[in-house]
């Protein structure tokens, strides 16, 4: 044993979710799955341990990805394991390992735990939670359309209006077909073009085209990249789509890359329009190869992925956390005056439970009025004072803390008293 005492300090990049944290998180999680629930999508969940060679069967990218910013070691029996940093790959597994099983398409949900190793800064952490929703075995234009409204409804049910944020959109095809024209078919090139623009906003303009310089060799072949990356004109079947559904703050825009290599159409982002978090929220695309690494049956798929820590600064920044949500306490407080009384407090708040109230008994030591002083902080609504005279006689009195109304009788008799909001 040693003197020195222990930090009471968290791991750097990850959070202590206090009764308040934990009740804003539950309503986080609950309203993301009655959303995903109400496009049809059903629940699936996974390990958080994952064989490294998932993450780095993509190339290069993701193989930096694995090295550089995941939490990587060697288990007991000499493999390669990885806390998962995304859920795609997990889900493509999933599906490919039962695909001859499944009835597509496909509509699947998960709220997974995901940690990746990078510098903890506003809206990423090292840990976080994240709502994904994918689609998969349904090729058509439609199932995108789905899923980007089912991302906007998702926000829209946490009490966001359409002018809070917006969805930005684009298509790696479409990219792709834009690129070629002006002469850059090499997929590698393309590739390492797409992961600078992801990088865009980030960065200066002066910083961006001596990126593409760097990479063309060529001047007046960045500026040509240039302009097609600042041309947000036009429609397509997605955008009209959205409107169809009464979606209309939907936009093009061509720096919208994605990271991964593996989208292979069309790719989203949610965007939070106030100046004070003026971020991405969530991203997501069209990814029709990826199950092909466990196959060879290619499934279409299309999903996205949306992070707790954003979610809930856009909550906080546009205030839209309800009031109730960060109250934590029982609803009933039975409060013994002595230790005499504590377990007949324990008996009537049993009895008061089973009615379906929330309820504890304040079996701490301190006096009376300062048991009272505390649960009317918490905001407990109702309380109940035990006595030795009450324990005698079985007749309480049940004061409601918010109008200072009293009643008393038998408990049976104040049960009418309670009424749960």
């Amino acid at each position: 044993m040693t003197d020195k005492k222990l930090s009471t300090d968290s791991y750097k990049g990850v959070r202590d979710f206090y009764p308040e944290d934990m009740a804003i998180q539950r309503y986080i999680f609950q309203t993301w799955a009655k959303a995903a629930e109400s496009f049809g999508f059903e629940r699936y969940d996974a390990s958080i341990l994952e064989p490294s060679d998932l993450y780095k069967a993509k190339g290069a990218e993701n193989e930096e990805m694995v090295n550089e910013q995941t939490y990587t070691f060697i288990d007991r029996g000499d493999r390669e394991v990885t806390l998962r940093p995304e859920m795609t790959p997990t889900v493509a597994r999933m599906v490919a390992g039962a695909r001859h099983d499944l009835t597509f398409p496909l509509r699947w949900y998960s709220i997974p735990n995901l940690f990746r190793y990078e510098r903890p800064q506003r809206g990423r952490l090292r840990e976080h939670w994240q709502l994904n929703c994918d689609l998969y075995g349904a090729d058509d234009v439609t199932a995108d359309i789905e899923i980007v409204a089912l991302a906007h409804q998702t926000l829209i049910d946490f009490g966001a209006t359409a002018d809070l944020f917006e969805v930005l959109i684009n298509n790696r095809q479409e990219m792709a077909a834009l690129y070629a024209a002006i002469g850059i078919t090499d997929p590698e090139i393309v590739a390492t073009i797409t992961r600078l623009t992801d990088r865009k906003k980030k960065i200066s303009a002066e910083e961006y085209r001596s990126g593409l310089i760097e990479i063309l060799s060529d001047e007046s072949l960045a500026d040509n990249v240039i302009k097609i990356i600042e041309d947000g004109s036009g429609t397509n079947q997605l955008l009209e789509g959205l409107q169809s559904l009464g979606i209309t703050n939907a936009r093009i825009d061509r720096t919208i890359a994605r990271g991964f290599d593996y989208y292979t159409g069309m790719i989203f982002e949610l965007v939070d329009l106030h100046p004070d978090n003026n971020r991405s929220m969530l991203g997501g695309g069209r990814y029709d190869n990826l199950t092909s690494m466990f196959s060879g049956d290619a499934i279409s798929g299309v999903g996205f992925g949306m992070g707790d820590v954003t979610m809930r600064d856009f909550l906080e920044t546009h205030h839209l956390i309800p009031e109730y949500i960060r109250t934590t306490a029982p609803h009933v407080m039975v409060i013994p005056m002595e230790a005499e009384q504590n377990l007949y407090a324990e008996q009537v708040a049993m009895h008061i439970r089973k009615a379906g109230h929330k309820v504890a008994a304040d079996i701490g030591t301190k006096k009376i009025g300062k048991k009272i002083g505390s649960a009317s902080e918490k905001s407990c609504k109702f309380v109940v004072v035990i006595g030795e005279q009450e324990v005698q006689s079985g007749i309480l009195t049940m004061k409601n803390l918010f109008t200072s109304e009293e009643r008393t009788g038998s408990l049976g008799e104040l049960m009418n008293f309670l009424d749960v909001e």
